[in-house]
This record gives structure tokens, sequence and C-alpha cells, in this order.
């Protein structure tokens, strides 16, 4: 395919899949079981960061994560107890577990307590057409507090190399403007230009197969070169093509 004609049948797919019907198979579904922004955020940062692996699984242990800080998260992050995170000490999924989770409100009470929240440490550090500077950077700011090493592994930096797919996800769900209602948007100092498609096996495979992408590792240099052509499609909102090639890999076995 031309250049027109990959971009008409890129934009296709982007309207098949970007609709409300896709919330319930993916998730995004848990920060939109809340209102209040601090609720969002904290729901799909932690929903985010346990998104690898079966899409069904990670749903159910992204509701139980919501269910261990009594469907509050803010509250609960806020105003927890070391009672309260012994509670968490069952938690596990893959290789998140327990001991993460509690690491996880320590982090996040830090960052709301000494640096005005998630979305005011994600707008810092921002560049021409990358996040990526500043996701490195929050990962410094949110392992700040005590914790073990091995925790950090569950925050990608883009730094050393990573695609950091989780993390991109959880920008796109927070920053980009959609009228859709998948997307929350509800960020308003990050551009939606900057995002970073969430490169992962599906997407990065559908990719290649049509020419958007040689790199055969799904690593830092490959979501460069991505991000790069889909911002030749639309400069505005390229993570919106994150749908059509999601959709074609899991959906259609493209």
């Amino acid at each position: 395919m031309n250049f027109p004609e990959l971009k008409s049948f890129l934009d296709e797919k982007v309207e098949l899949y970007n609709n409300p019907n896709f919330i319930q198979s993916d998730p995004v579904q848990i920060p939109h079981l809340f209102s209040q922004k601090e609720d969002i955020e904290i729901a799909g940062f932690l929903s985010a960061t346990i998104a690898w692996g079966n899409r069904k699984i990670i749903i159910k242990n992204a509701h139980k994560m919501i269910d261990l800080m009594g469907n509050a998260p803010y509250d609960f992050v806020m105003t927890h107890t070391e009672n309260d995170l012994e509670r968490l000490g069952s938690f596990v999924h893959r290789t998140f577990n327990g001991q993460d989770f509690a690491s996880f409100i320590k982090g996040l009470q830090h960052i709301y307590k000494n640096h005005n929240g998630l979305e005011a440490v994600f707008s810092k550090n921002q560049e021409t057409n990358s996040m990526q500077k500043s996701i490195s950077e929050f990962k410094k700011v949110f392992f700040e507090i005590l914790h073990q090493n091995r925790t950090q592994k569950h925050i990608s930096d883009p730094m050393n190399g990573s695609a950091a797919k989780r993390i991109n996800m959880y920008l796109r769900w927070m920053c980009r403007q959609d009228n859709k209602g998948i997307d929350l948007g509800i960020w308003k100092s990050i551009s939606p230009s900057l995002l970073s498609c969430p490169l992962d096996i599906h997407s990065g495979n559908v990719a290649r197969k049509l020419g958007l992408l040689t790199r055969k590792q799904n690593d830092g240099k490959a979501l460069l070169e991505l991000d790069s052509k889909l911002r030749e499609f639309d400069p505005n909102d390229p993570t919106k093509y994150d749908f059509a090639l999601f959709g074609l890999g899991v959906f259609e076995g493209f």
C-alpha cells in the first residue's frame, strides 16, 4: 500500500476499534469506574502497571487491586495504615506481588504529598515529540521512597532502551483527548501530540507487516521508529493508531 492507502486503511481501523465497546475487554475499564481525578489516575496507573499477560486475568486482578483498597484508591493511598498494607500481601499478578503493591502505594503517597500528584510529575521534562524523558524522571521520583530493588522493574525506563509499553499506554489513557469515550483525557498539561504508541508484541508484529517498523526488537529504538511513522499520519494524535494496530493484531489476527 502507498501512503494514502495505508493511512486510509489505518483510519478505518481506528474508527472500528476506537469506540465504547472496546472498554469491556480492556484494562482501561478500571479507571472508568471513577469520577474523581485522583481516583481515576491512581486506578489507571495501578491497572497499567500489571497490564501484561492474559487480558482477562489482567482485568480480574486489577479489579482485585481496587477491592483491596476499599474501592477508594486516592483515600487509601493518602490515609493507609501499616495494617492496611499488610492486607495487600496476598496479591500477586505474575511477578508483581504484595510487597510491590505496598511499595507502589507508598510511592503514590509520596507523589501526592510531596510532588503535587501524578500529572504534575509526568508533565515535567517534556521534550519535542516525546514523553520518554518524563517517564524516566518520573521513575526516579517515584522510587525516592524506601523500597526493594526488585520493585523497580515494574516501571520501565526509556532511557535504558525500553519501549515502556505500559506507561505509554497509561499516558494515552490520561492525556489523549477523544470524543469516543475510551481514553479519559483528564490531564490537560500534556499534549496528545507528544504521546508514544504502546508497543507490544501485537502492535509490533502488525506494524512490521504494514511496513511501519523494520526493527525486530520491541525496544526503545523500535518505538522511536514507529512513532515517527505514526506522526506522519497524524502529528496531533499519533497514538490513536494504537487502536488500529492492536485491533488488527488481537481481534483480527492480522
